[in-house]
């Protein structure tokens, strides 16, 4: 295989930083028709993680699509990454990993081996899920893209929802920010090795982990943390929920470098896309720029957001500690207030 190629050089935009920004997505959901089904127990209205469908009072279907462009040149890291962002949807509503299927694009006059490393990559990740590789779909495009089509099962009282957080919860994340920064800092060779192997580590770990902890206690409310960074994912909770969220930024963990990176300007184009969208109901005060880059960040196969009730906030963080999960648990913020008419999240610095 010729290693010279970087697979990240084939994409303006990697990873879930490729996503359509938030606000243009809104537009185009809202001329979609609405879909009725007794048995729809989650669609898209509330911008949720995935779908889900109730087969029997025991079991719901949850059906996601994830797939993105190349965040890293090795081809088989870019298969792992990809294909945990893809699972961790289905982490993200409560429920177990079951069924895969590729989807592709790659360039004809690649190396076929470099496609065969990134689907190695996507089987051993699903795998290590528990789930089963059933086959997919692959076309011809000058860019590679990769990812998943997955369904897995929850019992229907047992769904996690983006939205539903109370006043008082303590809002958990279980992996540290900052993967758009630092691929972005990769990507023009200026980040460390440290950064490198960090961001690695954190956008290949599976959130099985933090969900099976997770489902042992109280969860009022969840989503994963992608491309729209934090902040994104905090307004459509706080939207969704009638709730005002307060985050404190500098209680936030982040990768190595991630800080220095985005006062050095490495930023991707997501971010400000991510800022706008939240600016009608981000309250900033006088927190520093550099925080709100930082929040802003597009994140590529993040960790779980939880809002937990607070009684049971230090429980639930020892059991993240005995679970080993590999990545850096950190309590962002809090719910001060619900029942709200309109959303709304404040910053504290």
């Amino acid at each position: 295989m010729d290693r010279e190629i970087r697979l990240t050089q084939f994409a303006k935009h990697g990873g879930c930083a490729a996503k359509i920004g938030p606000d243009t997505l809104s537009r185009v959901l809202d001329k979609l028709p609405k879909f009725a089904d007794p048995s729809l127990l989650v669609g898209f209205e509330t911008s949720d993680d995935a779908a889900i469908y109730k087969v029997t009072d025991d079991v719901a279907v949850i059906q996601t699509l994830d797939f993105f462009t190349p965040v890293v040149d090795d081809p088989y890291t870019f298969g792992q990454v990809a294909a945990t962002n893809a699972l961790s949807d289905v982490y993200a509503m409560g429920g177990e990993p079951k069924i895969a299927l590729n989807i592709v694009e790659f360039p004809g006059e690649l190396d076929p081996d470099i496609l065969g490393e990134i689907l190695k990559g996507g089987a051993d990740k699903v795998r290590e899920a528990g789930a089963v590789l059933v086959g997919g779909h692959s076309i011809q495009d000058d860019v590679p893209k990769y990812g998943l089509a997955v369904t897995g099962f929850v019992h229907p009282d047992k769904i996690y929802k983006n939205y539903g957080c109370r006043e008082g919860d303590v809002l958990i994340l279980t992996k540290q920010l900052g993967s758009g920064i630092v691929n972005t800092a990769v990507k023009a060779q200026m980040a460390s090795a440290q950064s490198e192997r960090e961001v690695i580590r954190v956008m290949t770990t599976l959130n099985r982990k933090a969900k099976e902890t997770a489902c042992r206690h109280t969860v009022h409310a969840c989503t994963d943390v992608t491309g729209f960074g934090l902040l994104g994912h905090c307004s459509e909770m706080a939207s969704a929920s009638g709730a005002v969220i307060e985050i404190n930024a500098k209680d936030v963990a982040y990768i190595s470098g991630a800080k220095e990176y985005a006062q050095m300007g490495l930023i991707p184009g997501g971010a400000y896309k991510n800022r706008r969208h939240v600016s009608s109901i981000l309250d900033a005060g006088d927190v520093e720029e550099v925080w709100l880059d930082l929040l802003c960040d597009p994140q590529t196969s993040g960790g779980l957001l939880l809002a937990v009730p607070e009684t049971e906030a230090q429980r639930i963080l020892n059991d993240f500690v005995d679970a080993q999960m590999g990545t850096e648990i950190s309590v962002v913020g809090r719910v001060v207030k619900s029942g709200c008419e309109k959303g709304c999240i404040r910053l504290k610095q």
